[in-house]
């Protein structure tokens, strides 16, 4: 590593570190890792069963993570994506291979906490082997100005009786644009789970547009989306759930709370061509419970305070 990029890495080590990232992961070579700043990659780890494969190309970072066929994996693999400038663009493109009867779950941290103007761009196809489990969990970390936008694209492919769960959480500061685009098809037996939790403020914009097909005889899909809004932000959520196999199950259960002059659309969609498929729907939008409210400032808490601790049980 030479010392240009040593320096990076440390300055984002620091960032990740501050987020609640596990610094120690990424220096352990029993887990598998990868950190990028901005579209280079800083460092990478593979392990004997999974298999870690980096190139820059020419708009951003190409990376290829096989798991191998039946291997368990009691570690996480740790992501770091970070962009440290105050403005820029990252563009990674990722495939994700999990073989045959294996498990594992991505714990990825995005980092952007100067953003004034970056654009953060995720790319992803997922394929989950027959009987495998993987979990994806994206935590972002942005700054205040809400200069960022997050536009994550997932395509994913679950074989029979695999699982696929998937949670996106910004943790701090302002989301800032944020345009969700995921879409799980899924195979006999397979299960699949897609939970977003955003809390938006100033003049932010969240779109999400979630889909769970279920392809396969006694397949089943939940889309779950809790979102707090205030001031001007605007949220347009989607959570499509279609029920093509028999027996399968589908569910859409969307909750937002708005403040101020924010605004909210959900729009649940559920579709079925089989007879024996059963997909549901429920979505409320409403404002922070008065009681609740009431109840919490007569505990000695402020009005600000008392929705801070409303708006973090919602987004728990």
């Amino acid at each position: 590593m030479n010392e240009f990029i040593k320096n990076e890495y440390e300055r984002l080590v620091k960032y990740y570190e501050s987020a609640g990232g596990n610094t120690k992961a990424l220096l352990s070579k029993d887990y598998a890792s990868m950190v990028i700043n901005g579209n280079k990659v800083l460092a990478k780890n593979s392990t004997k069963e999974i298999i870690i494969e980096a190139e820059k190309i020419e708009d951003g970072v190409y990376a290829h993570i096989r798991i191998k066929k039946g291997y368990k994996s009691k570690n996480p693999v740790h992501l770091c994506f970070g962009m440290l400038p105050r403005e820029g663009r990252q563009y990674i493109r990722t495939e994700i291979f999990a073989e045959e009867e294996s498990e594992v779950k991505f714990i990825a941290h995005c980092i952007f906490p100067n953003a004034v103007k970056v654009e953060h761009i995720m790319d992803s196809n997922v394929k989950v082997g027959k009987g495998a489990k993987v979990e994806y969990e994206e935590v972002h970390f942005h700054g205040k100005e809400g200069g960022v936008k997050v536009i994550p694209k997932t395509r994913a492919i679950v074989g029979e009786g695999g699982m696929y769960n998937s949670t996106f959480v910004i943790k701090s500061g302002r989301a800032g644009f944020v345009d969700i685009d995921y879409e799980v098809r899924l195979g006999e037996y397979a299960k699949s789970m897609l939970l977003t939790k955003i809390y938006a403020t100033g003049n932010d914009l969240i779109k999400a547009n979630e889909s769970v097909i279920l392809e396969g005889a006694h397949s089943s899909g939940v889309i779950k989306t809790r979102m707090a809004l205030r001031d001007k932000a605007k949220s347009e959520v989607i959570g499509k759930t279609i029920g093509l196999g028999a027996y399968s199950r589908g569910h859409v259960d969307c909750t937002e709370i708005i403040m101020d002059d924010a605004e909210a659309i959900a729009s649940p969609v559920v579709m079925a061509n089989n007879p024996k498929a059963k997909v549901t729907h429920e979505a409320a939008i409403g404002s922070v419970d008065k009681k609740q409210l009431l109840t919490l400032m007569a505990r000695g808490l402020t009005e600000e305070e008392a929705i801070d601790v409303i708006v973090g049980g919602l987004l728990k």
